[in-house]
């Protein structure tokens, strides 16, 4: 029997993960959360404990003693209003308080430390895991995560992944916003010009973690792993969810004059305070590359095993069921 913690476990990814891992008879799991779980069927394995708690924390370790341990919690939005001290102590302090119970813990055997591609900006592909240029006060935050991980020189095998821009069912933000606006025919995408980005399936992410856990020693411990599918054209991935969800693809837009909406949007979003439907934040990342290295975690745990047409096909029937 293997014993598996997982800290933020009630989020999205980690909805997921519990999910998975639900499938296999031999995992005991344990969900440290501040938050109640997504999916009521994931109760029996919550336990509502704060990261920030490191008493309360290393106890939870003592007594449940996890063999694994992934580790989720954080602060993931991206707000450019604030400091890395002020708003997102859970990534640092609290992944500090992880690494504590973990060193403090003998039966733990693997872990899985979650960064992001945020810490590293669009356009830049990082030549060594610790080449950082971050992306946003979150992205700033992550670089702190992971060289707390590479500074606690732990006994246990230890993996830093970056999850890229993953989507699936349990994302409540792409229900409520694009999947939400996308089924009404309100989506409209600026131009034809080829936008090139990094996403993931959640199923094919859950399930690299899963490999990450499984694989041998010598291919994980002390890497970074990106976490996803391999780069596609995001008109191709927007235009397959909405020939599922209204059977037809999205309308298109001049490139020009969405950027002129965008820029009217950034006005009435000043004089309101609350966000405008395209702003030219969201132009920006509507139309701009990101591009992150795979190839590694290809070549460790072999291609995602759920193409991009089940992947949409699972994510429409949640959003239905849901």
């Amino acid at each position: 029997m293997v014993r598996l913690l997982v800290t933020g476990g009630a989020g999205f990814i980690g909805t997921n993960l519990i999910e998975e891992a639900r499938k296999y008879k031999n995992i005991e799991i344990v969900n440290v959360d501040i938050n109640s779980p997504l999916y009521p069927k994931h109760r029996t394995f919550w336990v509502h404990v704060d990261i920030l708690n490191r008493s309360a924390l290393e106890k939870l370790f003592k007594e449940f003693r996890p063999n694994w341990v992934v580790h989720l919690a954080a602060r993931t939005d991206c707000n450019e209003n604030t400091t890395v001290e002020q708003d997102y102590r859970v990534n640092t302090e609290g992944t500090e308080n992880v690494i504590s119970a973990i060193k403090a813990t003998p039966s733990v055997a693997r872990i899985v430390i979650t960064s992001t591609q945020y810490v590293h900006r669009p356009g830049h592909i990082p030549t060594d895991d610790e080449d950082y240029e971050p992306h946003t006060v979150y992205g700033q935050s992550k670089v702190i995560t992971e060289n707390l991980t590479r500074q606690a020189n732990l006994k246990c095998t230890w993996t830093i992944i970056r999850p890229t821009n993953v989507w699936g069912p349990w994302h409540m933000r792409y229900k409520d916003q694009f999947l939400n606006v996308l089924q009404k025919g309100l989506y409209f995408h600026p131009g034809r010009q080829k936008c090139i980005k990094s996403y993931g399936y959640v199923g094919n992410v859950v399930r690299q973690i899963f490999e990450i856990m499984q694989a041998p020693e010598c291919d994980v411990n002390g890497k970074v792993l990106y976490v996803g599918d391999a780069p596609l054209d995001i008109l191709d991935w927007i235009n397959q969810f909405s020939r599922e969800l209204r059977g037809r693809n999205v309308r298109i837009i001049p490139r020009f004059l969405v950027r002129g909406m965008a820029l009217f949007g950034d006005v009435i979003s000043f004089v309101t305070q609350k966000p405008f439907l395209i702003t030219s934040s969201r132009f920006k990342n509507m139309t701009e590359d990101y591009l992150t290295p795979m190839q590694r975690t290809f070549d460790i745990l072999g291609n995602p095993p759920i193409s991009l047409d089940e992947g949409i096909r699972e994510t429409v029937a949640w959003l239905k069921a849901y």
